[in-house]
């Protein structure tokens, strides 16, 4: 499991590295052979640099999060589905509705919002009770949707806190030219010019994780959302082929 998610990681910290490199701290003049350490790098790129730092730590965290919930498992087991199927058709639905209770996959809460609306009305229909499941089952599928926003979220925010400072920096540039001290002109334009094109480099390193994340997980939350449907679709077939109206009982 940790191959699928390490390219990932590995990708992340080369591209810091590269930036950090690449990029020299405009307080001071380098010496031969140094660059700028990542430190140096944040330091860098003004204040925008402490976001896009929360933003990177988060954009990581999520990256880990959703490889092991985002998974088959959290949709339907194979233990559950088998055990709903025997219950459905031995028509145990308060069994089922005990079973589903201690399960946490998502089609298990569909089942447990339906049979639950089932037991506390007797005389629901059918009809009814599929309407139960298809609006638990959109609700589940918004949870899930939900979960890879934040990814697209932060890959939109990121490149525009980088813009900020990539103007604050311009700003701070086109100040020095305006300075009477002619002797601090170079200075201060460098560093101006050094602060705008780091924060521009930070929002983008970033936001492109980020979005090339949701990428990955949209196309893997495409397939869970399938699988709950098929998993919803036939255990809601097996309820309809032993439902009666006014028959939710215990098996005797």
């Amino acid at each position: 499991m940790f191959r699928k998610i390490l390219p990932w990681v590995v990708a992340l910290a080369a591209m810091t590295s590269a930036f950090g490199q690449a990029v020299v701290t405009p307080d001071a003049a380098p010496s031969a052979g140094d660059t700028a350490d990542l430190w140096q790098f944040a330091k860098a790129g003004g204040v925008v640099m402490i976001p896009l730092g929360v933003l990177s730590v988060i954009t990581l965290m999520l990256i880990i999060i959703y490889f092991f919930t985002l998974r088959r498992g959290a949709i339907a087991t194979g233990r559950y589905m088998t055990t709903a199927d025997a219950l459905l058709r031995k028509g145990d639905y308060y069994g089922l509705l005990a079973v589903s209770n201690r399960h946490g996959e998502a089609v298990a809460r569909i089942m447990r919002r339906t049979l639950d609306f089932l037991a506390k009305n007797p005389k629901a229909t059918l009809s009814e009770a599929r309407e139960i499941a298809e609006t638990e089952g959109t609700r589940q599928t918004a949870a899930i949707n939900q979960q890879i926003v934040y990814l697209a979220d932060i890959g939109t925010i990121s490149p525009m806190i980088g813009l900020f400072g990539t103007v604050l920096g311009m700003i701070k540039s086109f100040h020095a030219v305006a300075l009477d001290v002619s002797a601090t002109k170079p200075a201060m334009l460098a560093s101006g010019v050094s602060e705008a094109l780091v924060a521009t480099a930070g929002g983008l390193l970033v936001g492109i994780p980020a979005m090339a994340a949701y990428a990955f997980y949209r196309g893997r939350v495409q397939r869970l959302i399938a699988e709950l449907e098929a998993a919803t679709t036939q255990l809601l077939s097996l309820l309809a082929a032993n439902f009666k109206p006014g028959g939710f009982r215990e098996s005797e």
